[in-house]
């Protein structure tokens, strides 16, 4: 949430369930393998996990035919899971509206 109020992003942020969560995450099309701890609506679109902001505009600049973006797990070094400068590598994946996903974006290890 700091990560995109620092962005410029307006955010209303909501703590819920776990069961609502689940929910809210499988009515928006993401699958299991793809959750993370932190769910957003954006428009028509869903961001799952802790999504960089400029990958968050570049999905809004080139509107794909996407569900929205997904990072599943908690990666060390993505937004809001900093630690030093130490990063872990992970991907951004865009999610299709079938389901399926392809790498948007990769971040390499650091430390």
């Amino acid at each position: 949430v700091k990560h995109l109020r620092q962005a410029g992003f307006a955010v209303h942020a909501k703590n819920t369930d776990m069961g609502t969560l689940t929910k809210m995450k499988l009515d928006a099309g993401l699958s299991e393998k793809l959750a993370a701890c932190h769910t957003a609506k954006l428009g028509n679109h869903v961001i799952e996990g802790h999504v960089p902001a400029r990958e968050i505009r570049r999905l809004l600049s080139e509107q794909p035919e996407a569900i929205g973006l997904a990072v599943p797990g908690m990666p060390v070094g993505s937004p809001g899971m900093e630690s030093g400068s130490t990063r872990e590598a992970y991907d951004v994946l865009l999610v299709r509206k079938d389901g399926s996903t392809a790498v948007f974006a990769s971040y390499a290890a650091h430390t």
